[in-house]
């Protein structure tokens, strides 16, 4: 899904972060996209992915998006224009039936350029460094351990768990925690690994009182971006109606779902390796819920969803409320969310952007202590931006692709 909104850029540009303002990115936003509707001035018409709401809403989707107009919420145009607050379509990536990957998009046009070679299947091991000039990667494909040769630079997107690992792996990474694993320590990097962060996410599910039609759309065509207090700054909550009973309700036969979301956490948790092969599988802790604040919020975004679960419109389709269910209290609603969390699968931060010198990647996304290799994926969000994160990962790349170019030049 294509979002983004404006507030969660500004927060870049405060510590320091020049180029990567909204107003900076946008340029590249439009070069991602070739969209269906919006505004012109914010959305692009040549880019790769092929993006816009979907066409035949849901009747569950369209009648919960009703009772969030009910519940007081005001209706967006349009979600990627970098403003809206309230309730409407989401824009989706599906094409001819499916939905779209950044490799349908980018890879698969080109891919029988002379000049690309694409290994599949491939496990990248370790970064090859000479002194602290990185001249290349090891991998392995099938039974077969290769060494590429790097003639400017790497690039690494291994995304915000892989790049990481790869990093700690090649030597680069906290100090006593690289020694205790047992990898000789190149660079201390105190962050690598550190200032992992998602939107942590729970459900309101309710059975339905007669039977759900199925669907052949993306289970998440409807949202509301909303705040959790009057006095917070941006929406920083995020509800996608399902016409789905996510679980783990699933046990109920028909029903449909709220997903909630809360779109600025400030718990931070952290990656690290169990052994000093790339076959060792990471410890993750996500430490949800560290910072009370996330806690609290929570507990209003979830009396949120439910005023909105209880609005006229859905009362054709609402049956019981499964979940959260019976708890009403604020206690009992922090520890059901504590309970029920899971990852929404946007994770960022572990490789820190930042023009402080414990940051990983400077403002050019060079990873800081050795040079020729480079960072261009989630991790090096400083903090999480307030939407799904697909359009500003493809945003950071195309970025990327511009810093490459005019540093050779």
């Amino acid at each position: 899904m294509k979002q983004r909104h404006a507030t969660s850029y500004d927060a870049w540009v405060e510590v320091g972060l020049k180029g990567w303002g909204y107003d900076d990115l946008l340029p590249y936003f439009k070069r991602t996209e070739t969209a269906r509707s919006g505004d012109t001035a914010v959305r692009g018409q040549g880019g790769p992915m092929r993006v816009g709401p979907a066409g035949d809403v849901h009747p569950v989707m369209r009648a919960a998006g009703e009772a969030a107009v009910e519940a007081g919420h005001p209706r967006t145009v349009d979600f990627a224009d970098g403003q809206e607050d309230g309730v409407g379509l989401f824009d989706v990536n599906i094409v001819d039936g499916m939905r779209q990957s950044a490799a349908d998009a980018y890879v698969l046009p080109v891919v029988d350029r002379v000049n690309l070679e694409v290994v599949t299947d491939a496990l990248v091991r370790r970064l090859r460094f000479d002194g602290d000039r990185c001249v290349g990667v090891e991998y392995t494909a099938g039974h077969e351990t290769t060494l590429a040769d790097a003639s400017r630079e790497v690039v690494l997107t291994a995304g915000t768990m892989g790049s990481a690992q790869l990093l700690m792996l090649s030597g680069i990474g906290p100090a006593c925690h690289l020694r205790e694993i047992g990898v000789d320590v190149l660079v201390d990097a105190p962050e690598v690994g550190s200032n992992y962060h998602d939107h942590p996410t729970t459900t309101v599910t309710y059975s339905a009182s007669r039977e759900v039609p199925g669907t052949s759309g993306n289970h998440a065509e409807v949202g509301v971006r909303i705040r959790s207090t009057p006095d917070a700054e941006a929406p920083d909550v995020q509800l996608i109606l399902s016409e789905a009973p996510l679980a783990p309700a699933v046990e109920y036969g028909h029903g449909y779902s709220f997903l909630v979301s809360l779109m600025t956490p400030r718990s931070r948790g952290t990656v690290r390796l169990s052994g000093p092969s790339v076959d060792a599988p990471l410890i993750l802790d996500p430490n949800c819920y560290a910072d009370l604040r996330d806690e609290q919020a929570m507990v209003s975004a979830l009396r949120l969803a439910r005023q909105i679960g209880q609005a006229p419109a859905l009362a054709p389709w609402r049956g019981e409320e499964i979940l959260p269910g019976l708890r009403e209290t604020d206690e009992e609603l922090a520890e059901y969310a504590r309970t029920s969390v899971v990852a929404y699968w946007h994770p960022v931060g572990t490789c820190r952007m930042g023009v402080d010198d414990s940051s990983v990647v400077d403002e050019e996304l060079r990873v800081r202590g050795v040079t020729g290799v480079r960072i261009a994926d989630a991790s090096v969000m400083p903090s999480i931006v307030a939407a799904n994160t697909n359009a500003t990962v493809l945003a950071i790349a195309e970025r990327a692709s511009d810093l490459i170019k005019n540093s050779n030049r």
